[in-house]
This record gives structure tokens, sequence and C-alpha cells, in this order.
């Protein structure tokens, strides 16, 4: 292969770069890697994995890469500048399809230790060795790019080590390599947070040796080779951590931290990596041994296993969305309440434009104020924060349906005010526009008999708060055109949602999952139960809020609405909303919105008091077997496809405890069988609400 050849893979912007066009240097490739010499002998090493478009770290990739480093050391070059062809990035990490197919611990800790022969290997080349870094570097491939003498950042990388998100800590000499090159407080935070830092935050912690623009890495790749560039070395701050005693200290407030955020009982893996620098810190040798066997036990435990098959649901719910931009560019809300204000700030800051309409002007200027203080809480710039609310209209006589390509209905959700809001608005619509509804739970069969085009009516379900939850149900109905779903569905991809396909019914799919936890709660409430041991119990079970709070969270009155409407179309197993429970929505107690629910809010918190009383499994059992009974009846119905894309709604819908791989998932762990027996024990005791759904029997 020549260079011009080669040249005609490298992004656009490199092609200024060594292998310009017009070069004829010698290439030699391997499946996954592109070695060139040029003129100054400086080999020229680039990261191309086969048949995808990131790169990604997996087992064939560090083969190739062993077999080019051993070679290079046989014919040793000036120096070797490793960098990716891929536009999208430098490396995302590792290939974490390869991790379910990696054995049991010890073959994974023989498969690491290989890994760590290669990376080692870079390491320890008698010679400069330089990594170029674009866009994401992350995992693995921050890990590989540790093993440089020096790194070079072009403006836009990102740099990060987020394994601890699938349960884990870096595994490939990443532990005590950051350690040991930068403060090692900041390296521990780095990596217990898995959060990613651009590339000037990244230089100043030291990551990063140099910032550089694309047209200048030839000339700073030459000035790294010859010592003009300085690498960056411990301080003394950081050689005193090296010390038992001081990283002790340290450790002791770590775990605090982050078992306030991740307890270790469901979360072992910040636990594992604390141990890991407290114990061997001072040694990176020792350090990069011990993290075979401690990254080994973490793949092969449950919280692991079970959130990298949550990385996968992701992936599966994104392509949902489909490979091509939304052909949405206008988009108009009606209703600028607290679920519709909210929808049109997202979708402003997502790069729409958007026009948003409230027969109450003061409505409209609080849904402008929240996305001016929504874009202050994501560090906007002043310039970006206007750019995004010149985008968001107020639409005071609602004159942006006529030219919208989408209409979201986000009003009272009550059925005749949204008939209402149809039959005024669908002569406005233009040929080809959607209509889309925010209803938590009505049937689309029942809203579009107000409709002329039934056909264009989809449901767009959204979750409070918009700019947290991840999940958008899209609702489809058998008059739907496929296109208008479709065009849904991208249009959520579109502003960074994940899209789910659920059939029209009462409540959809997690609002009718939902609900009988909700009201199993109020009806502990009701048995003189404190809302402290309640919650508590949810939390010990790994949920992110309890069902109290989360009542309150999501409005009484709103919880009251979806409940009465269930128990109406499925009766007991809905549950049995308490009148007492009528009588707090009609006082105003509605929750977090005005003050007062089950708890008192204050500066948007629930004031809760000490709770001594024990959360007993009877009381887990209570609340959770209704959500995961009616679970298994959205399976068995069809209004979900199938368990893992109910597994994903429910987590990135309601938070379902991660760790646990979502509720089939769980449920599977104990047993279809066991779960059958628990709630016809719970019927016997407590009533119909409890019978088991005939999907238990049928997919045991």
């Amino acid at each position: 292969m020549s260079g011009k050849i080669l040249q005609s893979l490298l992004p656009r912007e490199m092609e200024q770069g060594p292998l310009r066009a017009g070069a004829e240097t010698s290439v030699q490739a391997w499946a996954n890697w592109h070695l060139a010499r040029d003129e100054d002998g400086v080999a020229w090493l680039f990261f191309d994995k086969a048949g995808s478009s990131v790169n990604l770290l997996g087992e064939e990739v560090l083969r190739e890469l062993g077999e080019i480093l051993e070679g290079l050391s046989a014919d040793p070059p000036r120096g070797v500048v490793l960098r990716s062809v891929k536009p999208a990035g430098f490396c995302a990490g590792a290939d974490i399809a390869e991790f379910r197919h990696l054995g049991g611990q010890d073959a994974i800790g023989e498969k690491l230790t290989g890994a760590h022969a290669v990376a080692d290997r870079l390491a320890a080349l008698p010679f400069p060795s330089v990594a170029v870094i674009h866009g994401p570097c992350l995992g693995g491939g921050l890990e590989l790019a540790l093993c440089c003498r020096y790194r070079l950042a072009v403006p836009g990388a990102r740099l990060g080590l987020p394994e601890i998100l699938l349960g884990l800590h870096p595994g490939l000499g990443g532990t005590a390599r950051l350690t040991h090159l930068i403060d090692p407080l900041e390296a521990m935070t780095l990596m217990l947070t898995g959060k990613t830092l651009d590339a000037r935050r990244a230089h100043g912690l030291g990551l990063v040796d140099a910032l550089v623009e694309e047209r200048h890495i030839r000339e700073a790749v030459r000035a790294a080779l010859s010592g003009g560039i300085e690498a960056q070395r411990s301080d003394l701050k950081d050689r005193l951590l090296t010390t038992r005693p001081a990283r002790q200290l340290e450790a002791r407030q770590m775990r605090a931290k982050a078992a306030a955020k991740a307890p270790p009982q469901h979360y072992p893996a910040p636990e594992a990596l604390i141990s890991l620098w407290e114990e061997h810190g001072g040694d990176p040798e020792t350090m990069r041994r011990a993290e075979i066997p401690s990254f080994a036990g973490l793949l092969t435990g449950k919280t692991a296993q079970n959130l990298v098959r949550v990385f996968f649901l992701r992936e599966k719910l994104k392509k949902l969305a489909g490979a091509g931009r939304s052909e949405i560019a206008h988009l108009h809300v009606i209703g600028a309440g607290a679920m519709g204000g909210e929808i049109a700030g997202w979708c402003a800051l997502q790069g729409l434009r958007v026009s948003l309409y409230d027969p109450q002007p003061e409505t409209v200027a609080r849904a402008v104020g929240k996305t001016a203080e929504l874009c202050r809480k994501k560090h906007f710039s002043a310039a970006r924060t206007r750019e995004v609310l010149d985008r968001l209209i107020p639409d005071l006589r609602n004159r942006g349906a006529a030219r919208a390509d989408l209409v979201i209905e986000a009003v009272p959700e009550k059925l005749e005010i949204k008939r209402q809001v149809y039959r005024e608005i669908e002569p406005q619509l233009k040929p080809g526009a959607l209509l889309a509804t925010n209803t938590s739970s009505i049937p689309l069969e029942q809203l579009r008999e107000a409709l002329e085009d039934p056909g264009r009516l989809v449901g767009l379900h959204f979750f409070n708060p918009v700019a947290r939850m991840q999940l958008v149900e899209v609702v489809h109905h058998d008059a739907v055109r496929p296109e208008a779903l479709e065009l849904a569905r991208a249009l959520v991809g579109r502003i960074d949602r994940l899209p789910v396909p659920v059939a029209s019914a009462p409540g959809f799919l997690v609002n009718r999952a939902l609900t009988p936890y909700l009201v199993e709660a109020m009806l502990l409430l009701g048995e003189g139960v404190a809302a402290e041991t309640i919650d508590r119990a949810a939390l010990e079970f790994g949920m992110p809020v309890g069902p109290v709070e989360l009542a309150d969270r999501v409005g009484l009155d709103i919880c009251l609405s979806v409940a009465e409407l269930l128990q109406g179309q499925l009766g007991p197993a809905a549950g049995q909303v308490p009148g007492w429970f009528r009588d707090k929505v009609e006082r105003g107690e509605l929750g977090r919105k005005s003050g007062q629910g089950f708890y008192r809010w204050k500066e948007g918190e629930p004031q809760k008091e000490e709770e001594t009383a024990l959360a007993g499994p009877q009381l887990l059992e209570r609340l959770l077997l209704p959500m995961l009974n009616a679970c298994m009846a959205c399976l068995r119905e069809g209004i979900v496809a199938d368990e893992e894309l109910l597994d994903g709604a429910m987590i990135f819908g309601t938070g379902f405890a991660p760790f646990r791989g979502g509720p089939l998932r769980y449920a599977r762990t104990r047993g279809f069988a066991k779960i059958r027996e628990a709630l016809e024990a719970l019927a016997r005791t407590h009533g119909e609400r409890f019978r088991p759904d005939p999907g238990w029997t049928e997919r045991d």
C-alpha cells in the first residue's frame, strides 16, 4: 500500500499531515493497523479497526499491535507516533461485546496478562513514543495512550476512563499509570466518577503534554522527539501519596464519597479501585499486576454483567432511532406547563427551532426562564445560552402550529381537553406534519376520534424531568402511518433521547408498571408504615428514589389521575387508590410543586424525619412484586416487543436498579416460578391485586 492509498483513508483534517498527498511512503498494513516510516525515520502507526466506524480495543487488535511493536523493536525508528485513521476519534475504549465471551475469572486473567504484556512493551520502547489524540480517547484507548511517552491533543479531544459505569475499573494498567502520571487524587476522582475531560482540562491536569492544532501536528511531533516538549512528571505532593499512611487517610474519604452515590453492596467497583490504590499505590508495577485479578473478579460478578447488559440495552434503543437525521426542523409545543415547557426547552437546547404556545403569558415566560436556568447548570456561555433562547420562540397566538413539522400536545391529562385541542389545531397543520401527544396514560384510540387524519397521530411520552430522563415512549396505534412512527423515533434520537416503541394501551408500559408500585406504597402508608421506612426499603433494593418521594416529585394529582384511569380499565391489577389519598389531593397537597405532599419540601428537597424502624423483606415484596407483575402483563399483551426493550425502558424511564439488569432480568435471576409463588402468597393475604399474571407460567 502506498502513501497515496493510505492518504485516502485519513480524515480531511489530516491531509497536511505526515502522509500528505504525493508522499510515496512505504506502508505495511495489518487488518487493524497501518504502519509507515517517513523521510525523518519516524514510524507512524495508524489505528484503523476493520469493519467499524470507531476504534475499539479487542483481542485481535492487541495481538496485531504486539507483533508491530516487536518488529519496531528489532528495527528501531527514530520514534513512533500512534494515532487514529477514524474521523470519529482516537479510540472509544474496549470492545465491550468481547466481555460477554471471555470465560471465567482464570481465563479473563490469562487474557488480561497477555494484553498487559503488549501495553508494557509499548511503554518500554527504547525510543520515544507519541500519542496524537483527536475526538474521544476513552477507557482502554486512554490506557494505551498512557503507555506513550508523550500525548498531544487536538482541540475537541475528550479523554476519560469510564469503566466504573460498567461496574469495572481500568484493566490495561491504567490504574497505576494514571495515578503516577498526574495528581493521584485527581486520577482517582477521574476513575471513580467515569467523567470525561476536554483537551484543555486534560492538559491542565498533566494528562496531555501539549494542545496542538491539526495543521501543526508534524512540527509538534518533531519537537517531542527532539526533546522540545517536556513530558509531565509527578510533583512532591504526588510523591508523598506514595506512602501507605497518606493513602489510607485519603482512601477513607474516597470510600465515604463513593458509598454515598454507589452503595458498595450493590456496586463493588469503587471499593475495589480504592483498595487497589490504597494497598499498592506506592509501587506501579505491583499495582499493575494486582489490577488483573481485581478486574477479572469484577467482570465475572453480577453487577458488571448486568451493567454490560444495560450498555447493550442502551445501544439497542439508540438503533431504534435510525441512522439518518430527523427531517423535523420546526417543532411546535402546545402547553407550556411543567412537561410542555421542559420538552420545548430541551428540544431548543438540542438545536431545534421550537415555538411554544400557552394562553397564559406568565406560563410561557416561566418555561423560558427554566430553559435559561438549564443552560446555566450546563455551564453554557452567554453566547451559547442566547442561541438556545433565540431558538425557543414564545407563541401566544398558536401560529407556529401552521409552520411546524411536528406539533406536540402537552395539555392537562383530560380526554376532552386534548380532543378539543386536536379539533382546533388539525385544520392548521401543513401537509405531512405530525401530531404527537405527550399523554402519559390515555390510549391513542380514544384521542384519535377527534381527528380527520388519525394516521398522523403518534404518542411521544417524555418523562419528568425531561433534561435528565433519557427515555421517550413512542406510542403506536393500528391506524398510524409507519413513516410517522419512523419520523417520531428519528426525532427522539435527534434530541439525544432513547425511543422505545410501545403499543397504545392504558398507561402504555412505564406508567402501567409504575402505578401499582406507587399505589402499594400509598396502601402501606395507610397501614401506618412511615414514608421514610417505605422509601428506605426501595433505596436498599437499589432504586434511585423511594416510591413515596417519587410520587411527591411526579405530583400527587398526576399519580391520582393515572391510577384512577388504570383502575377503571384494568381493575384490581392496577391497585386500589385509598380515599384519604384523594382527599389529600383535593386539599392541594400535591407534592414538590405545592411544597407539601407526603413530605414537606424545601428548596426542591424533601424534609425527612429520622426513621429507625426496620424495613422487612415482606415490605419490599409488597412494593416490588406488583411492578414485576405489571411488567409481565405488558410483555404477554404485546405492549412491548421483548424482555430487553422492557428492561431498557424501565431502567431509563424509571431508574430501576441498573445493577440488577432490569425487572425481567431480576425476575429471571430469582426464577419465574418463585415470583409466581410469592405473588400467590401475597394474594392469599392481601387480595386480588397480587394475583399472578398468566405470563409467569407461560414463559417459565
